[in-house]
């Protein structure tokens, strides 16, 4: 189980001013340690404005990481604790945007909904949390709506963090952002 405490996380090697990124070493089980970077830029979607995607894992080159890697980290609580502090240093400098977490896999979407369940009361003393799933709009007609090369017209549906949600029903997108 995650429990998350921002008491408790890894200190940063290399911080970006405008705090795209930070890298940090995390301990892993072979008593060693590894470099993880964390990365927040914009989503570049209109129809989910002022959102930021937080992505994290070993980093490759300057600008990319490894999403995918499996990393055995000795300390998942003080991982996931150093990655949300960044996320909300990130949202006190930048108020009015909204940071997002993707579950690239069921493995990795089933964490973050644990880890947002498990530590629903510490978290809201630091922002809100919110769920998103895709929607496709039937039309009145019956027919589904299109985008421009006729396929379905996928449009993200944000919604308050169901903490009573089944982990069957994982969401798309996690998200987070200070209460306004």
């Amino acid at each position: 189980m995650i429990k998350i405490n921002f008491e408790d996380t890894y200190d940063p090697i290399e911080v970006a001013n405008d705090f795209s990124f930070m890298t940090f070493n995390s301990e892993v089980k072979a008593n060693g340690a590894t470099l993880l970077k964390i990365i927040i830029k914009s989503v570049g979607d209109p129809l989910l404005p002022n959102v930021f995607n937080l992505s994290f894992g070993p980093p490759v080159g300057d600008d990319a990481i490894d999403d995918q890697a499996e990393i055995p980290h000795q300390n998942l609580t003080k991982v996931f604790s150093t990655i949300l502090l960044f996320g909300f240093t990130y949202l006190q400098n930048n108020p009015l945007i909204t940071i997002g977490v993707d579950g690239s896999n069921d493995v990795r979407a089933y964490l973050y909904h644990r880890m947002f369940i498990t530590n629903k009361e510490y978290l809201k003393e630091y922002f809100a949390s919110l769920g998103v799933d895709w929607y496709v709009r039937l039309l009145r007609n019956g027919d589904i709506e299109l985008d421009d090369k006729s396929m379905p017209f996928f449009k993200p549906k944000p919604e308050p963090f169901d903490y009573d949600r089944n982990t069957s029903n994982l969401y798309r997108y996690y998200m987070f952002h200070l209460e306004k």
